[in-house]
């Protein structure tokens, strides 16, 4: 990868090292960290690298371990990638409507925001992204499955971003497991300006935990491992993680029973007046345009059911978003929504 996207005095960093950085394999006596010697099961400090936890999902996603990052959910990856790259001259490119960590990731760290809107149809306006990389933005984020319109980009899709736009590409994967479309991961032997994003959160039905993944290039993950917290992920979130990977076709199993119900509420609520549109997903949910979106979002919280309301975003005029819930939990929503509209 050309070091020049990332920031200078990120690449000559000396990162903090901790007491476990300076010590690795097996001991009785540990009295360099400032420990309480009594045990609780979590009195020690977390391995700072997840070395246990990287080498299972490693085994899992078929790549390298010295390729992963973890942290705290996604979200510390996005912010982590906008304070490693160089974007205080270019800024950060999104395709609205999308998930807005992104802009938050980006104001927060003073960092300028440069839009390719997505086409009316959802799809990727290429001739946007090529402008935004031509006008000197160095990060590109692209949400695949997107949040909130569900729209999953094909390999080849990815293919032209990376053509299109010149810096580093960071395809956020939240919900692949739900899509139809393989995972960008397939693509990173191809190029080492790319950032693949996945999460516990989903499909693996860990969102309590907060343990989010990124796979890139070495010298990313490094730069990354040098900026983030020392003991970023804690000891319970690795057991859980390591115990839950295990089973695998407990999620497997889970994630297909989601789409069979994401199928069939699609089908209940193409039915019901008042739904003026549902909109292709790979997600495990649905961005739903309705009459009034406003009114129907705040007539579903009366009933004490809760859906996302997306009315206020641009190419998301009167669209609800609704996760795909338990049977039972769909079943009311589809009961509610015959009494609002």
């Amino acid at each position: 990868m050309d070091s020049d996207f990332i920031r200078p005095y990120i690449r000559s960093l000396t990162p903090y090292s901790t007491a476990r950085d300076e010590f690795a394999g097996a001991a009785s006596v540990f009295l360099d960290a400032n420990e309480n010697p009594y045990p609780t099961t979590v009195n020690r400090y977390p391995d700072p690298h997840q070395r246990l936890l990287k080498a299972r999902i490693a085994e899992l996603k078929e790549i390298a371990a010295e390729r992963i990052f973890l942290g705290n959910g996604s979200d510390e990856a996005i912010d982590l990638l906008v304070r490693v790259m160089d974007c205080t001259v270019g800024g950060i490119t999104i395709t609205s409507p999308t998930y807005g960590m992104y802009k938050v990731a980006a104001v927060s760290n003073g960092v300028s925001i440069v839009d390719a809107p997505l086409r009316e149809d959802f799809s990727l306006d290429m001739e946007a992204i090529s402008r935004a990389s031509k006008g000197g933005s160095r990060l590109l984020f692209l949400c695949s499955p997107n949040n909130p319109t569900g729209m999953q980009y094909e390999l080849e899709d990815i293919r032209r971003v990376l053509a299109a736009f010149e810096g580093v590409v960071v395809v956020d994967e939240a919900y692949v497991e739900f899509a139809d479309t393989p995972s960008a991961l397939e693509l990173l032997p191809e190029c080492s300006r790319m950032v693949v994003l996945h999460t516990f959160s989903k499909a693996w039905g860990m969102a309590g935990i907060r343990l989010g993944m990124a796979f890139a290039d070495s010298e990313i993950i490094s730069a990354m491992n040098k900026l983030k917290l020392p003991y970023n992920v804690s000891e319970l979130t690795q057991r859980y993680a390591i115990e839950r990977l295990r089973k695998p076709e407990r999620m497997e199993r889970e994630v297909s029973e989601l789409r069979d119900r994401r199928a069939l509420l699609v089908r209940e609520l193409e039915s019901l007046e008042g739904v003026m549109r549902v909109f292709p997903s790979g997600g495990n949910f649905v961005l739903v345009k309705v009459s009034d979106a406003r009114t129907v979002f705040r007539a579903l919280q009366s009933r004490r059911i809760v859906v996302r309301d997306r009315s206020m975003e641009r190419g998301c005029e009167g669209c609800l978003r609704i996760t795909i819930g338990t049977s039972e939990e769909n079943g009311a929503l589809i009961d509610a929504l015959r009494e609002v509209l």
